[in-house]
């Protein structure tokens, strides 16, 4: 594939994300973007390919020039070397979370053993968490569409179908196809369809 674009759209199809829309919103980023750089209208930078390739699990390498192995080789970290991953968004009052714009991370922080090259962090700013989580870091990976019963009654990052990015325990509801979404210090967030979520891996102060 010569193209750039064409190597994106190829990438995110053998992911398992058959729309645009779903890629989009796995992986936060606004659709209308996502959609241009697919299709070749808008250009975009080495960080923003960095995050597609994490995330469709393709080398950097190949999708930026075409070359080198398709897939993506495990990052080795050195012994005595810290890993970093991206911050890629805020939790704030309401525990909603506003990710990056212009296509690129807000900043890298130190991540927890444990983690992958698929992983990211939000920050928590505020209480919605309670008082004692004001600017924590919440890393996750492992993004599910649709939500699997592994994640039901687990603190997860969730997408939900008005655009919002809440941190909340998904429940199951009544009605078939819909959840709850329940936290310490907020009201329940009732009856809503999760357009992605993702197990919280862990959280640390910043």
């Amino acid at each position: 594939m010569a193209d750039m674009h064409e190597r994106l759209t190829s990438a995110r199809k053998e992911a398992g994300y058959t729309t645009v829309k779903a890629a989009a919103d796995a992986l936060g980023v606004k659709e209308v973007t996502y959609a241009q750089h697919e299709n070749g209208i808008r250009g975009f930078r080495r960080e923003a390919a960095d995050q597609y390739a994490r995330k469709f699990h393709v080398s950097l390498e190949w999708l930026l020039t075409g070359k080198g192995q398709k897939e993506r080789r495990p990052i080795k970290v050195p012994p005595g070397q810290q890993r970093h991953v991206s911050l890629v968004g805020y939790v704030g009052a309401g525990a909603e979370t506003h990710f990056f714009a212009n296509d690129a991370p807000l900043d890298e922080v130190r991540a927890p053993d444990g983690t992958n090259d698929e992983t990211v962090a939000v920050e928590i700013r505020g209480e919605s968490l309670g008082s004692f989580f004001d600017r924590w870091l919440v890393f996750y990976d492992d993004v599910r569409r649709p939500v699997t019963s592994d994640l039901i009654n687990r603190l997860c990052v969730v997408g939900i179908e008005d655009g919002r990015i809440l941190i909340k325990k998904i429940q199951r509801s009544k009605a078939r196809g819909f959840y709850h979404l329940l936290s310490q210090t907020e009201p329940p967030i009732l009856d809503v369809r999760i357009e992605w979520a993702a197990a919280v891996k862990s959280m640390v102060p910043k």
